[in-house]
């Protein structure tokens, strides 16, 4: 049981570290803000923006390093 959730902490992990390096940074400059990243930053489709994908996935993925870590200093301790 240790050994699979141990697995699972370690895909968990490389997947969190992905996709946080796929996510656009917040100093895209002037430029991409007027061309239209505005629009989609406050527009109402956000959430189906690339940008809010990555950011429900980020949510999600890190809530399960989460939980993983705490079972596993459970099962160690």
């Amino acid at each position: 049981m240790e050994l699979i959730i141990t697995i699972v902490h370690v895909i968990l992990s490389v997947v969190l570290v992905a996709i946080v390096l796929f996510q656009s940074g917040a100093q895209q400059g002037l430029s991409g803000s007027i061309a239209g990243g505005a629009e989609t930053f406050f527009g109402k489709n956000k959430a189906r923006s690339l940008d809010g994908i990555l950011a429900k996935c980020t949510a999600v993925v890190a809530f399960l390093f989460i939980v993983t870590s705490i079972v596993l200093f459970i099962i160690k301790k």
